[in-house]
């Protein structure tokens, strides 16, 4: 079963994850692009019992704009968000594809919100679409 690292900045804060991800997804909405800095966030969820984390975080909870509760877990030294879970799907755990910073991670298969999407932005080919 393939193993993975995602790790905050300064490495204080971790997931290790087993197997694939059910899922890795773009998200075009301005929570995330505020959350990420950048035009959109990229994340992979993993059922819950294949995430172990290990060190000290803060959290901080928002509701996303489907309305859901998302509740944030980042290094309380640099700052870098290395976990979430929805709280009407606690049976997932979502990590920004770029904690795992492993170029050779898997696609995502999966856009949503693209009505915010930046317009220069190109997406990859045969994703699934949802505005």
């Amino acid at each position: 079963m393939k193993i993975r690292q995602a790790t905050c900045s300064c490495t204080q804060l971790n997931a290790v994850t087993e197997g694939e991800p059910v899922r890795v997804s773009i998200c075009h909405c301005r929570e995330c692009q505020r959350r990420t800095g950048n035009v959109f966030g990229v994340q992979a969820r993993f059922p819950r019992e294949r995430v172990k984390v290990a060190g000290r975080f803060n959290r901080h909870a928002r509701t996303g704009d489907s309305g859901e509760r998302i509740l944030f877990h980042f290094c309380p030294h640099c700052g870098s968000t290395v976990y979430y879970w929805a709280e009407n799907a606690p049976e997932t755990i979502g990590i920004p594809v770029g904690a795992f910073a492993d170029r050779d991670f898997p696609p995502p298969t999966f856009s949503v919100y693209e009505e915010r999407m930046h317009p220069w932005v190109l997406l990859p080919e045969g994703i699934e679409h949802m505005d």
